[in-house]
């Protein structure tokens, strides 16, 4: 009882902390359930539209008129069926992994078609997976059976609809999805991030409160490597992360050293709450990444830190052994 006390105390204290230097104008309402995890509307991954990449518009920009035309057919499918934006980049990401975006007719064993569909498998007869509104239809008709297919990546839902053998290979395509829906779908912010601000960084925003709130309210859970994204009673430090910014409507990758190219990168003392924080066995080197914690602000980080310590708020220096020499600020 006595520590639950406390915890709630320090809860408060950091939260008064961070108000006072002005560091967050906001945090929201304590009325408001932390537990409820909204529907993300922001693919950290990705980031703002304008930040989404040169590199995505030039991966559009070599499509032949094969390639688009199959794109406008997945999005003018969508768009009948009333999906989101979000299912019609799984759609294209997956279509250009698979096929290029083609209607092959060739392909592993018996895979054919924009998705390589498998007739022995049940997607349908060689006719039906080799004519493109078929496919696109049966490719959506999947994806609404995926659960929580709206919350995580849509690289993990394309493979969750394919079951490829090398699932990491569908976040390839993201940039170039989000520029298709925005400049075919006429969808003016498909990442769901904002127009982005060019080379300046803006502020913490209203979902760093939000999501302060929610790894606040976690503190005293136990710690559980590889936690899933599911629960709620225990966590690692990169699930923490996620499903406090999930909390907040924006979608971080699963692992820290992903989580650390989901945003825009800033020297680590110029981190302000919310923005997220890095550890590596070698700090120069950002695949050697393996704790990632949430800045508070005042010095102070909240963090799931290892097996038989619980989520707990801790003292942090910018010189302490480890740490990465940028933070990130998610989904900026």
């Amino acid at each position: 009882m006595r520590l639950a006390v406390f915890l709630s105390i320090a809860a408060v204290l950091v939260i008064a902390a961070i108000l006072t230097t002005g560091a967050v104008t906001s945090v929201v309402s304590t009325n408001q359930n932390a537990q409820n995890v909204s529907l993300a509307s922001c693919n950290a991954s990705i980031g703002p539209i304008t930040a989404a990449g040169s590199g995505g518009q030039m991966d559009a920009s070599r499509l032949t008129e094969e390639q688009r035309g199959t794109v406008t057919l997945i999005i003018a499918i969508g768009k009948e069926r009333k999906l989101p934006p979000l299912a019609w980049q799984i759609a294209i990401q997956a279509g250009m992994t698979e096929s290029g975006l083609r209607n092959l007719n060739y392909g592993d064993r018996d895979s054919l078609g924009i998705f390589q569909m498998r007739p022995s498998m049940g997607w349908g007869s060689v006719q039906q997976v080799t004519d493109p509104t078929y496919a696109v239809h049966k490719f959506y008709d999947v994806l609404e059976k995926v659960p929580n297919w709206k919350e995580q990546r849509p690289g993990d839902s394309a493979q969750d609809v394919e079951r490829s053998a090398f699932p990491d290979r569908y976040h390839r395509w993201e940039a170039m999805a989000a520029h298709l829906i925005s400049s075919v779908g006429e969808v003016v912010d498909p990442t769901g991030c904002g127009q982005g601000t060019g080379d300046l960084l803006p502020s913490a925003s209203g979902n760093a409160a939000k999501a302060i709130q929610f790894a606040l309210a976690q503190q005293g859970k136990p710690y559980l490597w590889g936690a899933s994204l599911t629960r709620q009673d225990a966590y690692d430090c990169s699930s923490l992360m996620n499903q406090a910014y999930r909390s907040a409507g924006v979608i971080l990758p699963r692992v820290s050293r992903d989580q650390y190219r989901a945003g825009a990168h800033l020297p680590v003392e110029q981190a302000q709450p919310g923005d997220l924080l890095f550890w590596a066995y070698d700090t120069g080197n950002p695949t050697t990444i393996h704790h990632v914690a949430m800045y508070l602000g005042d010095g102070k980080i909240v963090e799931a830190q290892q097996t038989g310590v619980p989520v707990h708020i801790r003292p942090v220096s910018f010189t302490e052994r480890g740490l990465v020499r940028q933070a990130v600020r998610p989904g900026v």
